[in-house]
């Protein structure tokens, strides 16, 4: 580990951990295991404005680009987030597609920004049992 990880790092996690029990997180997240679209349109088409599945997606990506604002700030120590975290880069998979075009139509290239940051973090920390872990996991949940 690149910082040694202190208990306000595992009190965080686990407060992380106990909001992603909340009733309606926990339903967002349900739904946004079966999301999948890999353009703007198709997004919009699954999640129009103001639908329950336009707030369960936002509901589920802004938080995980919340967790990864407190790893790039330095709040949180990346290593051992990573250790139990995969949920981070399971969102990420299901958005990153969609990424480019939806930061050209905002015109903000700042959009999940930290995500991005701390997905490939989370990559390269994945790897570093295996060369070929993340292709095997990202195939996996690309498939499901």
């Amino acid at each position: 580990m690149d910082k040694q990880a202190t208990y306000d790092d595992v009190n965080l996690i686990l407060k992380l951990y106990d909001m992603r029990r909340e009733e309606k997180l926990r339903e967002a997240r349900k739904w946004f295991g079966k999301f999948k679209a890999k353009t703007l349109a198709e997004r919009d088409a699954l999640c129009p404005p103001g639908s329950d599945q336009d707030a369960y997606f936002r509901m589920v990506v802004t938080y995980w680009e919340m967790v990864a604002s407190f790893i790039t700030a330095g709040v949180l120590t990346p290593e051992l987030f990573f250790q139990s975290g995969n949920e981070l880069l399971f969102v990420w998979e299901k958005v990153r597609d969609l990424l480019p075009e939806w930061r050209t139509a905002a015109n903000n290239p700042k959009i999940l920004g930290n995500m991005e940051t701390v997905a490939k973090s989370a990559i390269d920390f994945m790897n570093r049992g295996n060369a070929s872990a993340y292709e095997t996991w990202s195939a996996r949940v690309r498939g499901a």
